[in-house]
């Protein structure tokens, strides 16, 4: 399986989620697996990447912005989100982009 998301062809929209954490787990690696699972049933969701080193950078693709308006106000996705500026996150940042044109190999 891909580690890049196989997305349609533009127009869609990108969610980028730039974070970092604060010391320790405290369940974080079990939230996160489960908010991707939770996500990706989601309709219009189309994929999500993320990468952790000091800076964590996840973005997730949707079909439209309906779509993410669903999702940010999924009551599991608002309890992991409550836990994240409580436990898991020092400073993040949320950017939402349409994505007019990709490319790649």
């Amino acid at each position: 399986m891909s580690l890049i998301a196989p997305t349609p062809a533009p127009p869609y929209y990108a969610v980028i989620f730039t974070s970092q954490r604060t010391d320790g787990d405290n369940g974080y690696a079990e939230m996160a697996v489960r908010m991707v699972e939770l996500a990706s049933r989601q309709p219009g969701f189309l994929g999500v990447e993320s990468a952790r080193e000091e800076v964590g950078i996840t973005v997730s693709y949707w079909s439209d912005l309906e779509s993410i308006k669903h999702w940010k106000a999924d009551m599991e996705h608002q309890e992991a989100q409550r836990a994240g500026r409580e436990r898991w996150y020092s400073t993040f940042k949320v950017r939402i982009a349409k994505v007019e044109r990709d490319y790649g190999l």
